[in-house]
């Protein structure tokens, strides 16, 4: 595709990039300010429809929150309208440098609820100003712009940074911790995580073989700021509002959206990190614009320390469930998942979920907070003498965000966590895209036997202006 020819304006009007790719400040934007203990937060919110909306619902819910700044590209839409009706006197902005650059001063933190392509520049921006971060899951689009995102963060040691999924502080958190520390949870083998409901693409032909057709533009949206960094499309309301999940070049598909609400405390209680190689197994409707439509994939993870090799087997499509143990049971709609921000969850034939096989036991359990089960239900009963107390806990992730933007807590999805997470999608994206089986070097964070896949680990060029969010 053709790069956009039209100039975007400068990234902060009075900022200087340093030949070594450094910005050059103001010293009140340099400042790394944390709230006092007694102070609310100062937020800024970008991103405010939709989902966007539902994130800055519950900060403010938190009691310890000033929404002081509202940004989105479309601000004169109807879900962000209902926002900013709600926050009357939170500035406004549909340009976030713009944001940044008069409200330097006014900002602690920022929370980020925009589609996954266009995380990278928003974090990249707040974290060079050190303000801390609440971005939602995935990071980033890219496994290089997740990788420069994690380095950012460790630069500005002093900057909060959460990513957004919050069953990550709810109670399987606090239960996978305490049984893995307890010897309940160990010698994982095998993980299988499905999401088998209906996405927005199936039924879509996928045959396609371009983008859709340009479409106007709508009044209140700003289109070319919606693309960030991306290379150039054409408006096609099959692309907001939601649609961008679809698109390879825009969202992280099925896996992406709910791979870090079902395997993130595996992938951090069992020290996974990242896979040597992806496979996929199952690719239905596969083509080079948009995610198929029924997926299977096979990571493998070698052997860490006393822990051994795991593979991990990821299965979404309406049509391609997993192989369910003997013993399993009937799990019902979970009243942990939230509907998302289109409205109710469709009954799925197996509701999303994971199935955690060990050298001894299985365990079973759903997505976001739900709890594990031991299966089948003779073995469970057996057990229950012996499993440990869990601790609840002491706040959500919205308040934990806050309080540790205070100094009272610690977040549990720093970047420094949630990061690799993160990359473990990119890399499952970079197989469904290709199709190929991908070999990763774990040390060098390159893979060896595809060129192609190789070079999407860092993706296209980043259009002209955008260039300065790539260096930290």
């Amino acid at each position: 595709m053709k790069q956009l020819k039209s100039s975007r304006r400068n990234f902060l009007k009075n900022t200087v990039i340093a030949s070594t790719g450094a910005l050059l400040l103001p010293d009140f934007l340099k400042a790394q300010k944390r709230a006092n203990p007694s102070e609310r937060v100062n937020l800024a919110c970008v991103g405010i429809g939709n989902r966007g909306g539902e994130i800055i619902e519950e900060f403010s819910k938190t009691g310890l929150a000033n929404i002081v700044a509202l940004c989105d590209v479309d601000m004169g839409a109807p879900q962000t309208l209902k926002v900013m009706s709600q926050f009357p006197d939170a500035k406004r902005f549909q340009d976030f440098r713009q944001m940044f650059d008069k409200m330097g001063n006014e900002i602690d933190a920022v929370c980020i609820g925009t589609p996954d392509f266009s995380h990278f520049p928003i974090t990249m921006t707040a974290l060079s100003l050190g303000k801390h971060v609440y971005v939602e899951k995935p990071m980033g689009r890219t496994f290089n712009e997740v990788e420069l995102m994690m380095k950012a963060a460790s630069k500005h040691s002093n900057v909060v940074t959460q990513m957004g999924n919050q069953g990550h502080s709810e109670a399987n958190y606090f239960q996978f911790k305490a049984w893995v520390d307890a010897g309940i949870i160990k010698d994982v083998t095998k993980i299988v995580a499905h999401m088998n409901s209906a996405r927005r693409w199936h039924g879509w032909d996928t045959h396609i073989k371009t983008f859709p057709p340009a479409e106007k533009v709508p009044s209140t949206l700003d289109w070319d700021i919606w693309q960030m960094q991306t290379f150039g499309h054409n408006y096609n309301h099959d692309f907001v509002n939601g649609q961008w999940r679809c698109w390879y070049d825009f969202g992280m598909g099925a896996l992406g959206d709910w791979g870090a609400h079902l395997l993130d405390t595996s992938h951090q209680f069992l020290d996974l990190g990242l896979p040597y190689e992806v496979k996929p197994v199952k690719l239905t409707g596969h083509n080079d614009f948009f995610y198929p439509t029924s997926t299977t994939l096979s990571f493998k993870f070698p052997k860490r320390e006393s822990k051994p090799a795991v593979e991990v087997m990821w299965y979404d499509g309406v049509d391609n469930l997993p192989p369910i143990p003997e013993g399993y049971g009937v799990q019902g709609l979970d009243p942990n998942i939230p509907p998302p921000s289109t409205g109710k969850i469709e009954a799925p034939k197996l509701n999303p979920g994971k199935i955690i096989y060990s050298k001894e036991l299985t365990f079973k359990g759903g997505s976001h907070g739900s709890t594990l089960s031991i299966i089948p239900e003779e073995k469970a009963k057996d057990m229950a003498s012996r499993l440990p107390q869990v601790p609840a806990s002491t706040s959500n992730h919205f308040k934990n965000f806050l309080l540790a933007c205070k100094g009272q807590e610690q977040t549990r999805s720093p970047f420094s966590i949630a990061g690799p997470l993160s990359q473990v999608f990119c890399l499952g994206v970079i197989a469904q895209w290709t199709g190929d089986t991908i070999k990763f070097d774990r040390e060098k964070k390159t893979i060896t036997n595809n060129k192609k896949a190789n070079e999407l680990l860092i993706g296209p060029p980043p259009r002209k202006g955008w260039e300065e969010y790539y260096k930290v």
